[in-house]
């Protein structure tokens, strides 16, 4: 079972989930939603003999802080994860995967030299152009933010949890989702994060990463309306060692429609098999 755990960073207690207590660690990213995004498939990575690690991003989900609009973009998220990293004693190369705006900063701890990256994943993330779609990208507007309170927030998301998780869901697992924005700071957090996204931090690495040879997997929902898989295939066919793997039917948090299939790609690409869903 998965546990939720706290370690110090920046003298604020970081909130992550993992699952095992072996093995090589695996950082896990989120975007603009927090780690509940892994919470399917940490049991399925930590019985193929990783130790994965789904951080909640400082001011999101469970961990303290709040976000400003210096702290939220994409290149101080990944000097970031850095530091949490390095706090949590990870030895060596990282292992890292990355799910929406997680995958932009994913891609920053790599190719924007933030640390030694062995292995690079990629799920419905963010890259090139892609990104903010109209629903982030309204928060840039300082007007915006300032007329939205928790419980606009909470609309906005609600609608988009339902429609990322391409599926029927209950009360009870939407309110799951939402209950960090119920909190007044993670909610301006979210909006700062938002109001820092900005599709120049992926389409700058480019250049960087096309020169890069590190392993590469994407898996991609390929029903997803946010993140469609034309981007993914595009990198695809662009970066070196890389390798899209789809999943059928599934939308943006795929993690969520095919938990084995998803976990199964990433469990065999983190450990040196070539990936199937």
């Amino acid at each position: 079972m998965s546990t939720r755990m706290t370690i110090e960073v920046d003298g604020r207690r970081a909130s992550y989930l993992t699952a095992g207590e072996r093995g090589p660690v695996v950082l896990l990213l989120h975007g603009t939603y927090w780690s509940r995004v892994w919470e399917p498939v940490l049991d399925r990575l930590a019985a193929a003999g990783l130790r994965p690690v789904a951080v909640d991003l400082p001011g999101l989900g469970r961990s303290e802080g709040e976000l400003t609009a210096e702290t939220a973009t994409v290149p101080a998220l990944a000097a970031w994860v850095g530091r949490f990293a390095a706090a949590f004693g990870v030895d060596g190369p990282l292992a890292v995967a990355g799910h929406d705006i997680g995958g932009g900063i994913a891609q920053h701890v790599l190719a924007g030299g933030v640390a030694k990256v062995s292995r690079l994943a990629l799920v419905n993330a963010v890259m090139y152009d892609s990104w903010p779609v109209p629903a982030v990208a309204r928060y840039r507007d300082p007007a915006v933010v300032a007329a939205t309170t928790v419980e606009d927030l909470l609309a906005a998301r609600r609608k988009a949890v339902t429609t990322a998780l391409a599926r029927p869901a209950g009360e009870g697992e939407i309110a799951e989702y939402l209950d960090p924005w119920t909190d007044p700071r993670v909610a301006r957090s979210w909006m700062a994060l938002a109001g820092a996204a900005d599709s120049r931090y992926t389409l700058d690495l480019v250049p960087a990463l096309r020169a890069d040879e590190t392993p590469k997997l994407l898996v991609w929902g390929d029903a997803d309306t946010f993140q469609e898989v034309r981007h993914a295939e595009r990198f695809a066919a662009e970066m070196p060692n890389t390798r899209l793997v789809r999943v059928p039917g599934a939308g943006h948090i795929p993690m969520e429609n095919d938990p084995e299939g998803v976990a199964a790609a990433l469990a065999g690409f983190f450990s040196g098999v070539s990936p199937s869903v």
